[in-house]
């Protein structure tokens, strides 16, 4: 059920709308203001658009476009005039809103962030995106980890953006850290399109979650970018998916309380839970030994693929390769007290 799009809201229910915002070109600190003015007009439009809505949803890249232009001139910083409008947008149409913006990082390349803000305009969950699309981004890997938020209507809400949404490990984490909603932003193009639409159901089933997934839309004379927001309920079928009609925002309802009552009361396919609990048929408690060899690989600083890979860096796109080495994951810049995840070195 999707209450029509969210307009008959039940008690437990979440409306949310993706933004299939228009592509735009931003290569001056004028256009990155005008185009923030056009996403807080937007933040309007789905609060008249829908009464009930209680969180809206733009693509990654809808402030910056996708040229990957890296100038300093025009990237941005959560104490920004930005990120400022865009908490200010929320408490005026009294809603939360989740943005994209490319983030200044004074010690590398800028980071690729996402943010959800609540309708005070307080900074809900900020993320940055640990798998850049890479060989054609240039964005410093994330190293905040996978983080959720408590989100509207006591609902518990995770953000992950575009080639994240390829890695199961991803969507697994925002799950096991507790979301039951988990949004995926963005720019994806149509040779995407197919990997898009089975990566977002996946995403849900594989986890017992809602996914809402949406994508920036039209072209910007270079790219074209393809819309399709679509919403997965928890079993992997799709509640309602957009098109490529830009500035159309998708609407539904979703149910987090019927994704907590499907991880507690399901057997058959509850994969969360059985993943650490093998067999429980056949043994007590089943096993819960930890049997692959890449995860063992990853935390032992071993990792090695059995087979040569010829692209490693962003040459063929042309990014001059990278000298600096990773420096590892950090204490999240807006809970100082929270520690550094650890990281284990290869011997």
């Amino acid at each position: 059920m999707t209450g029509l799009g969210g307009l008959n809201k039940s008690a437990h229910g979440v409306v949310m709308g993706l933004v299939q915002l228009q592509l735009p070109v931003v290569e001056t600190p004028a256009q990155l203001a005008a185009q923030t003015q056009r996403i807080c007009d937007m933040v309007g439009k789905a609060r008249r658009n829908q009464a009930t809505m209680d969180l809206v949803v733009f693509p990654e890249y809808s402030l910056h476009g996708l040229s990957m232009d890296i100038n300093p001139a025009i990237m941005c910083s959560l104490d920004g005039p930005e990120v400022a409008a865009f908490k200010q947008a929320c408490v005026d149409h009294k809603i939360w809103g989740c943005f994209s913006i490319m983030e200044a990082n004074p010690g590398g390349n800028p980071y690729n962030s996402g943010l959800i803000i609540d309708d005070t305009g307080a900074i809900k969950l900020y993320y940055r995106k640990l798998h850049p699309w890479v060989p054609v981004e240039p964005w410093e890997p994330g190293n905040l980890g996978v983080p959720v938020c408590d989100g509207p209507n006591g609902s518990r809400i995770a953000l992950i953006i575009c080639h994240d949404g390829m890695f199961p490990e991803m969507a697994r984490e925002a799950a096991y850290k507790g979301a039951e909603v988990i949004i995926r932003t963005a720019g994806y193009t149509a040779p995407i399109r197919h990997s898009w639409k089975i990566t977002n159901q996946a995403n849900a089933f594989c986890n017992l979650a809602v996914t809402a997934n949406v994508c920036m839309c039209g072209s910007d004379g270079s790219f074209d970018s393809m819309g399709e927001g679509m919403f997965c309920n928890f079993d992997g079928t799709v509640l309602v998916e957009g098109s490529g009609r830009v500035d159309e925002i998708i609407t539904c309802e979703v149910r987090p309380d019927l994704v907590r009552e499907a991880r507690i009361g399901w057997g058959v396919e509850n994969n969360m839970y059985q993943l650490y609990h093998r067999g429980y048929v056949a043994v007590k408690g089943g096993a819960q030994d930890c049997p692959y060899t890449y995860m063992h690989d990853m935390a032992a600083g071993t990792y090695k693929l059995p087979w040569q890979v010829a692209v490693t860096d962003g040459s063929s796109c042309g990014f001059e390769a990278p000298t600096r080495i990773y420096k590892g994951p950090e204490a999240h810049p807006l809970e100082p007290d929270s520690p550094a995840m650890p990281l284990k070195k290869a011997a």
